[in-house]
């Protein structure tokens, strides 16, 4: 038997200052889960890492904007982002955070190691300071022009447009934040991490790595071209942990210093819960063990520069193997963005959809290689046309076959007799293997479900229903291997739809034991079995209409946004009118429509409406009613109509609307 390999796989650290959103899980959750779950399928041994980062500029500004102190922040939105994971059925080993006591101890020992060593230096330097704030603007207390590409709204520390790390003295036209004033430039002494020194050796390292994200590799080559520059990793905040040196005791270790660090205290925490508070060096101290950082393409420098330089300099802890980072996930053309209110968030999204259809549809369209857009068809679209039309049907025709032909027992199989379509599937657990460890999860998905597609085939040229007649051994022959197939579809599936892939072996009545990835196309269903009852996996679903969130609204969207939101200049399109009933009569053959003659102004227009079951004909007439009066026409019943009556309706109730006071036909409603 061959050893385990180890795995320590991360998904970027989630800020808590506000409620997490579906960019975030497109750009590092999900990717994570994905993996980590198929580690685990083939037996691996793997432990999966996030948490809550904490500290910094980010927290500080959310506990302004809220009214808050930043420990009643993060213990608000850790609380709340660890349940949206939950209930995206994220299977993290650990969701830690970086309040824990063993994370500061951690973080001032990494810092301490460093320092001991002489690493660090101190630069007196300028920096930009707020008078009406009295503070030094660190990182997201400044915003201004990124020097760079021109973005207007670049952070003190980094260019979320570009990715590039910035100075705050390099932004044009700078502004503090929240106050909007001007700042000045004063002195203030920091230590400094000699990046630019670590060069060479971050360059050997990223060139033996051919098998990254070409987006990955050209950022990193990139900034080697242009030169690294060292980085101040000390600030001047309150909200922070405090640097561990005497002299410096005021600052705090700056944020994307000690977050990262958080990925081997959140395993630390992991072990101690386990009992085995030293197991977590078995894994940061192997040589061999494969370090997996899933983040969006923002973080691509703190995690494929910067951390890696700390590991190198601290000596002894084992390098990222890879960092499959993601493009961002859009809305409307622009990225989600939590501190801009910009997107939906986990929370909304999951009173809509089931959570393996986020899963599913966000899968389906990770933007591994390039920014993708968001969008509520989607997910719409790959519930109803492939997961209930595709998935859920052959799970449901094979099992109501079994049911009924074969009093809902797994039938016999014909000893010595080959199977064809287990080998094809057999031949997509390779094809699958070889894109889950490249990252390719966008096509993984695809593949997975082709299984299904393929299988759907295999019933239909197989005409079973057909053969039953004929040869009963044959035919159950054939069940058994579609049977056999919704099992391999279970596991196929199971690292982007887990709830589903539980049902379908709670509906095959069977075990665990054959659980694993190398069992896809095997023979893992007892002959004889029982089945239990079919449960359809995915209800199909109407069309969601989306919000249309716009970049750069500040406002966060209440429960109202998740209704059917129409923008005002496609609500000034519709024309209502007041329009006077002259006639109404029965349309012939219809228990439901009426046919009326409208007069609207100086016209007279015919509308079919559907009121017959709570209006007589004769209770019509004169009426003067809200009509939509530049509707398409269309045909009901043969019948045209060429507009649109307004009316209320509750539980069994039907009311018209009508106009109070005496108003002239035609007169415009708004």
């Amino acid at each position: 038997m061959s050893k385990k390999q180890k795995y320590i796989v991360t998904s970027a650290l989630t800020y808590a200052n506000g409620d997490t959103h579906l960019g975030h899980i497109a750009g590092s959750i999900l990717p994570g889960d994905i993996f980590a779950r198929y580690l685990r399928l083939k037996g691996e041994d793997v432990i999966y890492i996030c948490g809550s980062d904490e500290y910094g500029t980010a927290i500080e500004m959310a506990a302004i904007k809220e009214n808050l102190t930043p420990k009643e922040v993060i213990d608000k939105y850790h609380t709340a982002n660890k349940k949206a994971y939950e209930d995206l059925l994220m299977s993290f080993d650990i969701y830690s955070r970086a309040s824990n006591e063993i994370h500061k101890e951690t973080a001032r020992e990494f810092f301490l190691n460093l320092y001991n060593k002489n690493i660090f230096y101190p630069v007196t330097e300028n920096q930009l300071f707020s008078i009406t704030l009295d503070k030094f603007l660190a990182d997201r207390f400044v915003e201004g022009t990124c020097p760079i590409c021109g973005y207007e709204e670049a952070r003190g520390d980094q260019c979320e447009n570009c990715g590039n790390s910035l100075n705050p003295l390099e932004l044009i036209n700078p502004k503090a934040k929240p106050t909007g004033d001007t700042p000045i430039v004063k002195q203030t002494t920091n230590l400094y991490f000699p990046l630019s020194q670590f060069k060479d050796k971050l360059q050997y390292w990223i060139d033996g790595k051919n098998n990254w994200k070409q987006n990955v590799l050209n950022y990193c080559k990139g900034l080697y071209k242009t030169g690294l520059i060292d980085r101040s990793i000390t600030r001047d905040l309150k909200w922070g942990i405090p640097v561990p040196v005497e002299e410096y005791k005021d600052k705090v270790i700056y944020v994307w210093i000690e977050a990262p660090v958080g990925y081997i205290s959140a395993t630390k925490d992991l072990f101690i819960q386990k009992g085995s508070p030293d197991k977590w060096e078995d894994y940061w101290k192997d040589k061999n063990t494969k370090l997996v950082h899933f983040l969006g393409k923002d973080n691509i420098i703190f995690h494929a520069v910067i951390f890696p330089a700390m590991l190198m300099a601290n000596e002894g802890f084992v390098l990222p193997d890879n960092i499959p980072a993601n493009e961002f996930l859009n809305i409307n053309g622009g990225k989600f963005s939590k501190s801009k209110g910009v997107g939906w968030t986990v929370n909304e999204v999951l009173k809509i959809f089931d959570p393996d259809v986020i899963r599913y549809a966000i899968a389906s369209s990770l933007p591994e290689n390039k920014d993708s857009e968001f969008s509520f068809d989607d997910f719409t679209i790959k519930n109803n046309s492939e997961l209930s039309d595709i998935l859920g049907n052959y799970i449901n025709r094979v099992l109501v076959f079994a049911k009924t032909k074969f009093d809902n027992k797994i039938p016999d199989r014909i000893e010595g007799e080959e199977s064809l379509f287990l080998d094809t599937v057999k031949l997509y657990k390779d094809r699958l293997s070889n894109l889950f460890d490249n990252y390719k999860f966008r096509e993984a998905v695809v593949q997975a479900m082709n299984i299904a597609r393929d299988a759907n085939k295999y019933f239909n040229d197989s005409e079973p229903w057909k053969l039953y007649k004929t040869d009963k051994i044959k035919c159950g022959h054939i069940i058994n291997d579609c049977l056999q197939v919704c099992y391999s579809l279970a596991i196929a599936l199971s690292p982007f739809i887990p709830n589903a892939s539980e049902k379908i072996i709670n509906m095959l009545n069977t075990n665990r034991d054959n659980f694993k990835w190398d069992r896809i196309g095997e023979i893992n269903l007892e002959a004889g079995a029982t089945l239990n009852d079919n449960i359809i996996l995915f209800p199909k679903l109407e069309s969601v209409s989306e919000s249309n969130s716009e970049t750069g609204d500040d406002k966060s969207k209440s429960e109202e946004n998740i209704l059917n939101v129409l923008d005002i200049n496609d609500f000034k399109k519709i024309e209502l009118r007041v329009g006077k009933i002259i006639s109404a009569e029965k349309i012939e053959k219809s228990k439901k429509l009426l046919r009326l003659k409208v007069k609207i102004g100086d016209k007279t227009r015919q509308i079919v409406s559907g009121i017959s079951e709570y209006y007589s004909p004769e209770e019509l007439i004169n009426k003067k009613i809200v009509v939509v009066n530049n509707l398409k026409p269309s045909k009901l019943m043969g019948n045209l109509s060429e507009g649109m009556l307004l009316a209320a309706k509750f539980e069994n109730k039907l009311k018209i609307i009508t106009v109070d006071g005496d108003i002239e036909d035609g007169s415009e409603v708004n």
